[in-house]
């Protein structure tokens, strides 16, 4: 009887040691550095690229001179906020033959805070309130049978 209340408590604090633990998940994927290596430029073409580091997680908007490959790492603790623990940006850019111009990587250090707008566009026509959009009905008399009629 006694060897199983030493089990029971292991069990009970192994859980307890268990909870504590943080959820880690990685979103996205960014090439190594022993993949960038392999990437020179002035020698190496889009399919190149794409052969030695894979798809690239997005391309430029406006024009497509650039691949960028972005992997965010986040901890999740418990009933706390999630927390981005890590983020590597390699950035891959490409002159106007395909040709490799430039290779960078950047970390979470290097980012910066970008305050998103808010606010709402207002639309047409006029706001109503609760109670008139509750009241607002009353009194126009048969619905059902002004539709029937049509």
């Amino acid at each position: 009887m006694k060897q199983l209340g030493r089990i029971a408590a292991c069990a009970v604090l192994g859980f307890s040691v268990m909870a504590c633990t943080p959820t880690v998940r990685v979103h996205g994927f960014a090439p190594d550095e022993v993949s960038l290596e392999t990437v020179q430029a002035g020698v190496d073409t889009r399919g190149s690229v794409r052969r030695k580091v894979g798809r690239p997680s997005s391309s430029g908007v406006f024009t497509d001179t650039g691949w960028y490959y972005v992997a965010t790492t986040v901890e999740h603790l418990a009933y706390y906020q999630p927390e981005v623990v890590d983020r590597r940006v390699v950035a891959i850019t490409f002159d106007e033959r395909d040709v490799v111009a430039s290779v960078n990587a950047y970390g979470l250090d290097e980012g910066r805070v970008v305050d998103l707008e808010t606010r709402t566009t207002p639309t047409a026509g006029r706001g109503l309130t609760i109670l008139e959009q509750l009241l607002g009905n009353v009194g126009l008399g048969n619905i059902a049978g002004v539709i029937e009629e049509n």
